[in-house]
């Protein structure tokens, strides 16, 4: 990808989105600081804790069609990840994995990063629908997917166990003609 953008929510900073190379596995999983992180962002994905660097890169090697983005700063630090697995069938893709380092959030950077990923669907492999899915008790992500043109479809309720609670999951689309890009 390799593509500057600027953060949409007034940061000053800007951040390059490019794909996952495997130094950046030992960031990510820093930013992981118990099940209930690795879960919330992960979901039902196979990770176990204590999550180790290792897992991620076997993870995302797994599936070479998928695109796993991740957001740098301008020193070339990771701030940000997320993956985008088209289904080429179906005219979709799904958004997942969407993590931002907690010393860099409420800077922009998820914005920016779900911006290329709405961009590389919608422009560069020409799907007609992108996804996702949310644990309901994410308000900050649900906001934000939101502001970024996403609609709420339903509720998956309690799907995920997580220290003896459960947590539903709500699935969000947008649809291409209701995407705006902004400028960046």
């Amino acid at each position: 990808m390799g593509a500057r953008h600027r953060c949409p929510s007034g940061g000053a900073g800007m951040i390059t989105v490019r794909d996952f190379q495997p130094g950046d596995a030992v960031a990510i999983a820093s930013w992981l600081d118990g099940p209930e992180a690795l879960f919330a962002w992960s979901g039902n994905n196979g990770f176990s804790w204590p999550f180790v660097p290792d897992e991620l890169v076997a993870g995302h090697a797994a599936d070479p069609a998928r695109h796993v983005l991740v957001g740098v700063d301008t020193g070339g630090s990771p701030v940000a990840h997320l993956i985008l697995r088209p289904d080429a069938h179906n005219w979709s893709a799904r958004v997942g994995m969407v993590l931002v380092s907690p010393a860099s959030r409420g800077r922009g950077h998820g914005a920016a990063i779900m911006e290329a990923a709405l961009r590389l669907a919608f422009e560069k492999l020409g799907v007609h629908r992108v996804d996702l899915g949310v644990y309901l008790h994410n308000a900050a992500a649900i906001r934000l997917y939101e502001r970024l043109g996403f609609v709420r479809e339903g509720v998956h309720r309690e799907v995920t166990l997580v220290g003896g609670e459960w947590w539903s999951s709500m699935n969000m689309s947008i649809l291409a003609h209701e995407w705006r890009p902004r400028l960046s």
